[in-house]
């Protein structure tokens, strides 16, 4: 099983460490293909040593080859939406983990596509709960 994990970047990273918990728990039971997305180095400047087209490229490709999309979609982010739609068009399962914040509301892009499973949640454990669920009753029973 291979995830392909989106999260803001660029957009605003003040939920890395929410992305790196998240990645490392869903490793111990799937690849997941894009783990620097977690990484504390990794600063909302993207990284430095890969150009745009670069980044695109082997992002899309990332995409062809996972199994499933799973995004954190907490902070609003051009690059994810893109992601998404890009699984979408994929035909790939896609969910969406996303916590109530104050004053804040998801895009109505995300909550209300069919395509897209999103899932609220308040902790980590319970994410990563419903990502392991999703994937067996979505993806592990695809024909």
């Amino acid at each position: 099983m291979k995830i392909y994990f989106a999260g803001s970047i660029r957009g605003g990273d003040e939920d890395r460490e929410i992305y790196h918990i998240l990645i490392k728990r869903l490793q111990q039971f799937a690849e997941v293909l894009t783990e620097h997305v977690g990484d504390a180095a990794l600063t909302d400047q993207g990284e430095a040593t890969k150009s745009d087209d670069e980044i695109f490229q082997r992002d899309v490709a990332w995409s062809n080859e996972a199994d499933v999309i799973v995004a954190e979609v907490t902070i609003p982010s051009l690059g994810v939406g893109y992601e998404l739609g890009i699984g979408e068009s994929l035909g790939k399962p896609v969910i969406c983990l996303y916590r109530k914040r104050d004053g804040r509301q998801l895009s109505a892009m995300i909550g209300g596509n069919p395509w897209f499973q999103v899932q609220v949640y308040q902790d980590v454990d319970a994410a990563v709960e419903l990502v392991r669920e999703f994937i067996d009753h979505r993806v592990s029973r695809k024909p």
